[in-house]
């Protein structure tokens, strides 16, 4: 006879958003997270180059960055020994057709200094200073240790009685007597709520559920690793992305992650890089630089996955009872995590939001896309 185990709140997903949210809920209500893969991160979480920059998205995704920042900056070392942000700086620089958006960049940031080439180049000495034409520069921008976020929220989640079943994919859901009944290969889990942090995967588990899809499209990045290049010390370089959103050059551990910025439409599935589309990334990528791409020791690619308006969707379904959304977080799931946890949380916990989440909250509800009951 299959198993089943009751809980108060099912999160399917065991990336940065639903081990977040477990974490947040497990001191009110015993929560229980299920993961179709044979371990937690094993998507886009697991393969983020994260970076905790208060200037990247729209005026939605700069007022998570502002809630998660607290978090990051003043961590609670019980859970995180180790700081989970280090100093970085990122540098952007603009060829001629980038110059006015680099120049945006300028004057809509927050702390976003312009600076001359020579001084561009005196920051990351690789770069060709005859392509630069503008340049900007953010010091608050720091490195995410993305593992130890993701690991410390899995121990708080798992001293609060949280548990993690792993190789449990969602396969049938259905409603009953004001609860859901979730259905995996092994066992049968009955929940007051279910919370959708599947990432990808995010419409189809709405569609077991009967609820509609949001129009979510997973979107393929590549990463290429780059040998450091011989007689440059990488130590202390910022993160450089071009302005127009070409590339990126990320160094770490002394090599280079460098990334075509890609974002290709893909359906939900084990992401793979490329090789054209990172070929072609690297040959911009090596227009703005003095040193040739001779080498690329490995190559990764990850979703990330966006809500049609760009802007990550937490809140309850307007139509279908019980099921809570936590998905669309593109590329900025890690350093809104805090804040979008924290959020999710207090909505499925009825608490009143903070003024300034409160002000975001209708921008970042389901019911933007599906109309409320009644």
């Amino acid at each position: 006879m299959t198993e089943t185990i009751d809980t108060d709140v099912l999160v399917i997903g065991a990336g940065i958003a639903g081990v977040g949210v477990a974490a947040e809920l497990a001191s009110t209500h015993k929560v229980i997270i299920v993961e179709r893969e044979n371990q937690p991160a094993y998507h886009s979480t697991g393969r983020s180059v994260a970076i905790f920059l208060p200037n990247y998205g729209n005026d939605v995704i700069r007022t998570l960055n502002h809630f998660s920042a607290p978090m990051f900056q003043q961590r609670d070392v019980n859970l995180f020994p180790e700081p989970l942000l280090t100093r970085r700086g990122a540098l952007t620089i603009a060829d001629e057709t980038g110059i006015e958006r680099c120049h945006d960049l300028i004057r809509n940031g927050i702390n976003v200094e312009e600076i001359s080439v020579d001084h561009a180049v005196e920051m990351v000495p690789i770069l060709n200073r005859d392509h630069i034409k503008a340049a900007c520069y953010q010091a608050e921008a720091q490195d995410i240790d993305v593992n130890a976020l993701h690991q410390g929220w899995l121990r708080k989640a798992a001293a609060l009685g949280v548990e993690l079943h792993t190789s449990s994919e969602v396969v049938r859901a259905s409603r009953t007597n004001g609860c859901w009944l979730i259905e995996t290969p092994d066992r049968i889990f009955r929940a007051k709520t279910v919370v959708n942090a599947s990432g990808a995967w995010a419409d189809v588990i709405a569609g077991l559920f009967g609820s509609k899809p949001l129009s979510f499209t997973p979107m393929r990045r590549s990463v290429a690793v780059l040998p450091p290049p011989e007689g440059y010390d990488t130590r202390g370089w910022p993160v450089v992305d071009d302005a127009n959103d070409s590339w990126y050059l990320k160094p770490d551990g002394g090599r280079l992650f460098v990334s075509p910025c890609d974002e290709i439409p893909v359906e939900p599935h084990d992401a793979y890089v490329d090789d054209m589309i990172l070929a072609e990334g690297l040959y911009r990528y090596e227009q703005a630089v003095i040193t040739p791409v001779n080498r690329v020791e490995r190559s990764w690619a990850g979703l990330r996955t966006f809500a049609p308006d760009r802007t990550p969707v937490a809140g309850f379904d307007g139509e279908v009872d019980g099921f809570f959304w936590l998905a669309g977080q593109g590329g900025y799931g890690i350093q809104t995590a805090p804040a979008l946890s924290q959020f999710a949380a207090m909505l499925i916990r009825q608490q009143s939001l903070p003024d300034g989440l409160a002000k975001i909250a209708p921008r970042l509800a389901a019911t933007r896309f599906q109309p409320s009951k009644g």
